[in-house]
């Protein structure tokens, strides 16, 4: 018999077993006999080496027809017999099962929180801004009225990058960027990411988030600072919320304070987590210093305006009652899908 009637034969015989084959393990057999690596085709491919060199090209058409032919018809019959066995209720596959739901994320708490902060600010007539995280002493120091001599300006107080040049240390960078741009009236806040070389423990990080407003205007007083804070506060801690004022110091504001809160979990009666105080520190705030504005060509004769700042990571664990900032950076998503 020549090889090419083998050929056909092997067609013909191949064809006739595959039809026969009518379950996944007489398939296997069937492709180990005639696909494997020492199959039928395989055998035909080895004795091409014996023919004539004029009658190799036919022969070799026709032996690689042969194994593309038996190639798509068994990958047909494997999906027949996937298909069968589907609908006959076999264990391969079980369509009337549920699907596996993909793992999908959420925002995280601290995102949920800026974005929070931004939508009751929002309502109180405040626009977002937002500015570079790498910033120059003028934009971080000098227009904020932070001299040279200023502790915060030494070379171990700051990340810098160069002599100039460092990861901004507050938001209020975003202020004078605002204000360098605008004429009053200016009423912004502006979240972010700010970095400190502070050392990590339970309730300080080397990287941190900030939300700045500033509000700038003619006859602009404390009392609407005041008014502003503790407005905030009712909205985002609940309306039964106290606040005070501390006198304190900034360079940036004349006069400064610090601004404390009721303790939400003892109302006010004094806790562990107050210190027995009653009260929780929340931000510094104070009006605009003169030679801010100056800094930026404003006129501090016409013009007054307040700033706050607040540290987000703190409201975060204030408000969710947690006792490290570390569990906020994190990726244990056991912890963080709780919010």
């Amino acid at each position: 018999m020549s090889l090419l009637d083998e050929i056909k034969s092997l067609q013909s015989q191949a064809s006739a077993e595959l039809a026969a084959a009518a379950s996944p393990d007489a398939l296997e057999a069937w492709r180990v006999k005639y696909l494997g690596l020492k199959g039928a085709v395989r055998a035909a491919v080895l004795k091409l080496r014996d023919v004539p060199a004029a009658d190799k090209p036919s022969l070799g058409k026709a032996v690689n027809e042969l194994k593309n032919s038996l190639q798509a018809a068994y990958d047909a019959r494997a999906v027949e017999l996937s298909v069968g066995k589907v609908r006959r209720g076999g264990p391969a596959v079980d369509v009337t099962l549920p699907g596996k739901r993909p793992a999908f994320g959420h925002t995280h708490v601290i995102t949920q929180t800026i974005n929070e902060l931004c939508d009751v600010f929002g309502r109180m007539g405040f626009e977002v801004a937002y500015g570079p995280e790498l910033e120059d002493e003028w934009h971080n120091f000098d227009a904020l009225n932070i001299p040279p001599h200023h502790p915060a300006r030494d070379e171990l107080d700051s990340f810098y990058v160069d002599q100039e040049t460092m990861l901004r240390s507050q938001t209020s960078t975003v202020q004078i960027r605002v204000m360098e741009s605008r004429k009053p009236p200016v009423r912004i806040v502006a979240p972010g990411r700010v970095y400190r070389p502070d050392t990590v423990d339970a309730t300080h990080s080397m990287m941190f988030h900030q939300i700045e407003g500033l509000y700038v205007d003619e006859g602009v007083s404390m009392a609407d600072l005041k008014s502003c804070v503790d407005q905030f506060c009712k909205a985002f801690f609940g309306s039964d919320v106290a606040t005070r004022f501390r006198p304190s110091y900034f360079p940036f504001t004349e006069p400064s304070a610090e601004v404390d809160f009721s303790c939400p979990l003892c109302r006010g009666a004094g806790c562990a987590a107050c210190r027995q105080s009653g009260w929780m520190e929340l931000a510094g705030c104070g009006m605009v210093h003169p030679a801010v504005f100056q800094a930026v060509g404003y006129d501090s004769e016409k013009y007054t305006g307040f700033a706050f700042g607040f540290g987000i990571e703190r409201m975060v664990m204030q408000r969710h009652h947690i006792p490290d900032i570390r569990l906020l950076f994190q990726s244990d998503a056991r912890f963080l899908r709780q919010f």
